[in-house]
């Protein structure tokens, strides 16, 4: 262990040989004093002004790590770090010409997948998780129980077959032959229905609203019959020739 006596002497032994001119003989100190000392003055701010940061370290660090990937990756391909090149740019040149043909991928709303789950329930049963998950605020499991209400509702009037593989599309295209006036209604619905469940989006408060009221409309509908229109135009010509 140095004492201070020992530090203090050291300093004084360097700074003395340091100060020595140069025709003098040099001086004889201890290694540890001299050593202490060293270690103090190189400690000193002055000395580390212009030493990199830790980003620049770090950044330096990578930057050697991918020199020796790249270098390691050019040993093993043909033609060394020239055919290692060749082979990026023609992987880079694959991949935009698959961009460039193919387009950014999208994802669109489909619904492939069966609308009601496999415990059967009333339309009165959807109507109520609607309402309760819309006074929660819970607009997207709202809109879906929205629609199978409609849908499970149109099953019970016989305006609709019951069919546990049917989605919401196909819901809405079967019940627009039979409730033509709600047609446009019926797609918007299935398009919500969609998006909510298989398109990754949110639903809205109107977007439930738009949807509930449409419910409330079909309650009230009468269905048009596929032999009223043929009946009609018989009546009217018949009225014609009279």
């Amino acid at each position: 262990m140095v004492t201070p006596s020992l530090s203090r002497s050291g300093d004084t032994a360097l700074l003395a040989l340091l100060a020595r001119s140069d025709d003098e003989p040099p001086l004889t100190i201890p290694r540890d004093p001299a050593r202490e000392a060293a270690r103090r003055e190189l400690s000193k701010g002055m000395y580390h002004e212009n030493e990199p940061s830790w980003f620049q370290r770090a950044l330096d660090a990578f930057w050697d790590w991918v020199e020796d990937l790249f270098s390691s990756a050019s040993t093993v391909t043909p033609g060394g770090p020239v055919g290692l090149v060749v082979v990026i740019l023609v992987v880079l040149a694959v991949l935009g010409a698959l961009w460039w043909r193919l387009g950014t991928p999208r994802r669109e709303p489909t619904s492939s997948a069966a609308l009601f789950d496999d415990r059967p329930r009333s339309a009165a049963e959807h109507r109520a998780a609607a309402e309760a998950h819309a006074a929660q605020g819970h607009w997207n499991q709202a809109v879906q129980e929205r629609m199978r209400a409609i849908v499970r509702s149109l099953e019970e009037r016989a305006l609709l077959d019951v069919r546990p593989g049917r989605t919401a599309d196909e819901a809405a295209a079967e019940a627009g032959r039979s409730l033509p006036s709600h047609t446009d209604g019926l797609r918007a619905a299935a398009r919500d229905f969609d998006d909510v469940t298989y398109g990754g989006r949110t639903a809205t408060q109107q977007a439930y609203q738009r949807i509930a009221g449409l419910d409330r409309d079909l309650e009230s509908s009468k269905p048009q019959l596929a032999n009223s229109a043929p009946s009609t135009a018989h009546n009217a010509r018949q009225g014609a020739a009279e």
